[in-house]
């Protein structure tokens, strides 16, 4: 039986990630890519369901979806200036919703979870109705949490939260097989497991014929501590190379104040639609990814798309995806080793080229949405 034959009486609801709404994603721009995904998915579908964290404003974005995608958002929600007063209504709502939306729920055959957080709503409701329910995560919320703060008395609720979502699972999705690993190791697994990394568009993110920005290179993320961006900043100190960060985030003025004072050319783009990063990437001549931990970085795999020579730290998630010297650069976290690494390719043209050619290449064959797509409606058909 072919594919569409066997989902197109089913059902498919996403439960978004917590506190995440339509706008959430609409607001960093992130709206075209994250629906992409479920846009395809609705040809084989008889319905999805996106059960967000927004108020009625979600309803507005129903124009970026397939007609039988249906968002439901928080019935009460309303707009206030206090998030602290909101937090607990939501997270409230967050417990109530499989009641609140029985009457959809019960007629749901799958159930998916867009990331761990929120994930809690997805299992009530394996509870209450006995749907598949599919846990699919782009990054381990415990190990980020970890690293971020191995002290924290948060990460012992995570790891609960983990063990209870694998306990309910049918279907597991992970975006790198060193997540599925450390998952292994650390629960017990159910379901069945699928590593579907972040999928790339590669009609959309591909090489334009756009005149390039000489000795410029380019960074896309959140401006917080993981990425290492001070120690991008040192490492560019000095050079005759200009930097422009695309993102928003609680290190954005510190960084700010610090290439000014260092005397190194940045421009601080903000967040932007993803849909005209295509172009911003193509303008480059390398892109840059220096973090300290990864999970499946989208910013990384977008850039390879276009053809860009990509450097990346030599750390989990990246060197899942680049490999040294063939489809990119690795190099370690400290500043010294950013700065050499950058030297060396913007010296070579060639070398620039040829990893640009490979990188595109690499992700058409492993990371197209097509591609991927397939990948998942196995899973689907297994349950």
């Amino acid at each position: 039986m072919k594919d569409a034959e066997i989902l197109k009486d089913k059902t498919l609801a996403l439960f978004f990630t917590f506190r995440v709404s339509l706008k959430t994603w609409h607001d960093i721009g992130m709206i075209d890519r994250e629906v992409a995904l479920y846009n395809k998915l609705s040809k084989y579908f008889k319905h999805i369901y996106f059960f967000t964290y927004g108020g009625q404003e979600d309803r507005k974005f129903q124009n970026y979806l397939a007609k039988n995608i249906t968002i439901v958002p928080i019935p009460f929600l309303r707009k206030s200036k206090h998030p602290k007063i909101l937090f607990p209504i939501i997270l409230a709502y967050s417990f109530l919703l499989p009641a609140i939306h029985y009457r959809i729920l019960k007629n749901v055959d799958i159930l998916k979870t867009n990331q761990m957080s929120g994930s809690w709503t997805a299992i009530i409701a394996k509870i209450l109705f006995g749907d598949k329910l599919v846990v699919r995560t782009g990054y381990t919320w415990s190990l980020f949490a970890y690293k971020r703060n191995p002290k924290s008395l948060k990460n012992f609720l995570i790891r609960l939260i983990e063990r209870f979502a694998y306990l309910f699972s049918d279907g597991i999705i992970v975006s790198s097989r060193n997540d599925l690993e450390y998952l292994r190791k650390n629960y017990k697994l159910k379901g069945i497991e699928a590593v579907i990394p972040n999928y790339i568009d590669t009609d959309v993110f591909k090489p334009l014929n756009v005149q390039k920005k000489k000795n410029s290179i380019c960074f896309v993320g959140r401006l917080t501590e993981q990425k290492n961006l001070f120690s991008l900043l040192e490492a560019l100190t000095g050079l005759p190379y200009t930097l422009t960060i695309i993102g928003s985030g609680d290190q954005k003025e510190s960084l700010e104040k610090y290439a000014k004072d260092k005397g190194i050319k940045v421009e601080f783009l903000g967040n932007i639609p993803n849909y005209e990063l295509p172009k911003v990437l193509n303008q480059h001549e390398i892109f840059i990814l220096p973090s300290l931990y990864e999970g499946m970085p989208k910013a990384l795999l977008e850039a390879m798309a276009c053809g860009l020579a990509v450097i990346g730290t030599n750390v989990e998630g990246i060197k899942e995806i680049i490999e040294h010297e063939v489809n990119g650069i690795l190099c370690e976290t400290e500043p010294k080793f950013i700065r050499e690494a950058i030297s060396r390719l913007m010296s070579d043209d060639m070398v620039k080229r040829n990893l640009g050619k490979n990188a595109r290449k690499m992700i058409v064959q492993k990371f197209s949405l097509d591609m991927l797509i397939k990948k998942e409606i196995e899973l689907y058909k297994n349950l």
